[in-house]
């Protein structure tokens, strides 16, 4: 008899066993009814055709799954060193539990980073700190064009949709943006009503879905739109042209999951399935582009409108400054997008294959805009894992104007990186619409935290601008921050980057690296011109 019928045999026999064996009683009836269980689905797996290990091995190749299942925490609790887990390191995670519940954040022994490898890159400090620093900073966005112009926080909560957050999460950020005075993005999934019940400052997203503002033919509907962002507690609009975990890539929403409150949110069908395409139907130029988001402006009252992307084709930024440059429109913000976001599920494929890192991103808009002389006219914020002081200081140093940031504030919720946000099984409540999950997060609990987290980060910046020397962190440059060249030898990131100078690109293209670019590029079309 070979060996692997030994599992099903082998259960009939304790079954009978302990039927025959065990005296009356519960104990008896539970014994033999786990057993026969046990017994039943070793059966099961024996003859059906579906899963290989289960036909071979039956019941016991069940604990791959269980394996598989439990391998997150296990790695995450067991294996891992505090720099290494991906996409956050335990160290970066014990970071923000620490600000967002108010406990010590410093570090003992000295940096745990080697020192001479391509992991460590600083902040160069001055011998005369300057302690006369304001506490903090705010940026105008849009004082030259709008008539309601907003004052944003240097860290604001990124895009994150109801319906890929719960509502308990959602109204616990929302709660926590009202108390720490910073913004709160909608995400693509439009205003729901838990983004409004606390009364948080809100930046609306709007996707090639056109959620919140779409007509029945899913295309843009200007009178919507205008009625929701009327509503005062929206700040800014945000146009999404790609997000950095699946850049190029549209979405289907299935039916079954356009719940009651879903469907109120996005303005569509409850049980409809709802597709979101890759590209807008609102325009097809640069230049339809700008025309579209003056339009915005207007309906809106007069709000900030700005556009997101992941950096990706860079004749395409490069036509968008052209446009600028020639029709004198300009959106009043870019959110730079790096590759190496992402809050929820995406295909694997474009999340490690797709997209413009956050830092290269950053470098080619900061020029986009600097060598058509528009950087102090369009406000640039950067997104993309960022979940410090430090972090934030790196990217003004490269062109930022304010930072956003989304897993970090998914943590300050409470959010154990258990990497099942596409699944519905979220373990914390953040990233799950079933009700019981979402029991243990209580808002009033999780909303200080959102606020002290953000608060203590932004107050890092201030610590780090201080030991520069510096009054603000916009005062950051590109020297003062370097990189390791190798083993032997750093750099200051203006000699490893190009950082082009002030209207590079209209008087004389050709003396940069962008020049092949920038001859293909044109405001009526993004793509390339011969």
């Amino acid at each position: 008899m070979a060996w692997r019928y030994a599992i099903p045999l082998g259960l009939v026999a304790a079954t009978l066993a302990a039927w025959l064996l065990l005296p009356a009683g519960a104990l008896k009836w539970v014994v033999a009814a786990l057993l026969a269980t046990g017994t039943l689905i070793a059966f099961w797996d024996f003859f059906q055709y579906s899963h290989t290990l289960r036909r071979n091995y039956p019941l016991v190749a069940r604990m791959r799954w269980v394996a598989e299942d439990l391998r997150p925490f296990a790695q995450s609790y067991f294996v891992e060193g505090d720099l290494e887990g991906r996409p956050f390191s335990h160290q970066a995670r014990a970071l923000v539990y620490a600000r967002a519940k108010g406990d010590l954040d410093s570090h003992p022994m000295g940096t745990e980073l080697d020192v001479y490898s391509d992991e460590y890159e600083w902040l160069s400090h001055s011998i005369v700190p300057d302690e006369g620093a304001p506490q903090y900073w705010r940026k105008c966005v849009g004082a030259a064009t709008c008539k309601k112009p907003f004052d944003s926080a240097l860290l604001n909560i990124s895009a994150m949709s109801f319906g890929s957050l719960s509502a308990r999460a959602i109204e616990a950020l929302n709660a926590g943006a009202k108390i720490g005075g910073f913004a709160h993005n909608t995400g693509e999934g439009s205003i729901s009503r838990y983004h409004r019940s606390p009364g948080g400052d809100l930046i609306w997203e709007l996707g090639s879905g056109y959620f919140g503002a779409r007509a029945s033919d899913g295309s843009f509907d200007p009178v919507q739109f205008a009625d929701n962002a009327a509503d005062d507690q929206v700040k800014m609009i945000e146009i999404k042209l790609s997000q950095g975990a699946k850049p190029g890539h549209g979405g289907v929403l299935p039916g079954a999951k356009v719940t009651k409150e879903i469907a109120e949110a996005r303005g569509v069908p409850v049980g409809e399935t709802v597709y979101s395409p890759a590209a807008h139907s609102s325009f097809t130029t640069p230049l339809e582009l700008l025309e579209w988001l003056s339009e915005l402006r207007e309906l809106s009252g007069g709000k900030p409108v700005g556009i997101k992307l992941c950096v990706g084709q860079v004749h395409e930024v490069l036509a968008l400054a052209k446009a600028m440059h020639q029709s004198g429109m300009h959106p009043d913000f870019i959110t730079v997008d790096g590759a190496e976001g992402g809050t929820g599920a995406a295909p694997l494929e474009l999340s490690n294959s797709v997209g413009m890192p956050l830092r290269e991103g950053l470098i080619l808009m900061r020029n986009a805009l600097v060598g058509t002389r528009l950087k102090s006219k369009v406000a640039v914020a950067a997104s993309g894992k960022i979940h410090s002081g430090a972090m934030m200081a790196k990217c003004f140093a490269v062109g930022a104007d304010w930072c956003n940031a989304a897993r970090p504030f998914m943590f300050a919720l409470g959010c154990v990186q258990s990497m099942q946000c596409h699944t519905g099984d979220c373990p914390t409540g953040v990233a799950t619409q079933k009700a019981w999950r979402q029991r243990g997060l209580v808002v009033e609990d999780k909303a200080p935290r959102v606020a002290r987290f953000q608060k203590q980060t932004v107050h890092s910046l201030r610590e780090i601008v201080v030991a520069m020397g510096l009054e603000t962190p916009w005062e950051i440059e590109p020297h003062d921050m370097r990189e390791r060249v190798n083993g032997a030898r750093s750099d200051s990131i203006d000699r490893i980057y190009s950082f082009l100078p002030e209207g590079i690109l209209l008087d004389d293209p050709d003396s940069t690296r962008l020049a092949p670019y920038w001859h293909v590029a044109s405001a009526d079309t993004f793509r390339r011109v011969r």
